[in-house]
């Protein structure tokens, strides 16, 4: 197996898991919150999609899907370009709504894309590429791609587990 394989296999993984945990649900089920402290099944995917883009895009020399294929305006929230959902507190969790779940997988399937189209061109000495220079020690492409792997999991994880709650599933 490849690098590009491997990496391509786990960021398929949470791209099968995002359409499963979304495909089906009402508007009203993808908003719910189990307490106001809670997050949403929207707000957790629309995070962990704007941390796969934000993170993927600024490694791989891209501008973000979010911007370049018009998301931003297709979701309509009141945050700038930029905000990734990182730090938000509660009240910032309930302004992410949706009009669909299509709304959601759409943008997902938009980041996979631009994700596995990035991920073909690795190599294994790709992935020591230091990307990020003000950590100790400086962050490689490798350690990059495992951590938002791993942000995207725990949080699909949190959602599909939500969907439970409200499908009784």
């Amino acid at each position: 197996m490849t690098t590009d394989e491997l990496l391509s296999d786990a960021f398929d993984r949470i791209h099968k898991l995002v359409h499963h945990i979304v495909d089906g649900l009402t508007v009203d089920q993808l908003d719910y919150r189990p307490d106001n402290d809670a997050n949403s099944i929207a707000w957790l995917i629309w995070h962990l999609t704007r941390i796969q883009d934000d993170h993927v895009a600024g490694v791989a020399g891209f501008e973000q899907a979010w911007t370049s294929k018009g998301w931003l305006k297709r979701f309509g929230l009141p945050f700038d370009a930029e905000d990734t959902g990182y730090d938000h507190g509660a009240d910032d969790v309930a302004k992410v709504t949706v009009a669909s779940g299509e709304l959601l997988t759409g943008y997902h399937d938009a980041v996979y894309q631009q994700t596995t189209r990035f991920l073909s061109t690795l190599t294994d000495s790709s992935l020591d590429r230091v990307v990020d220079k003000s950590w100790d020690p400086p962050v490689t492409l490798g350690v990059r791609l495992i951590s938002v792997i791993s942000d995207d999991l725990q949080h699909a994880g949190q959602a599909a587990y939500l969907r439970g709650l409200v499908t009784q599933e």
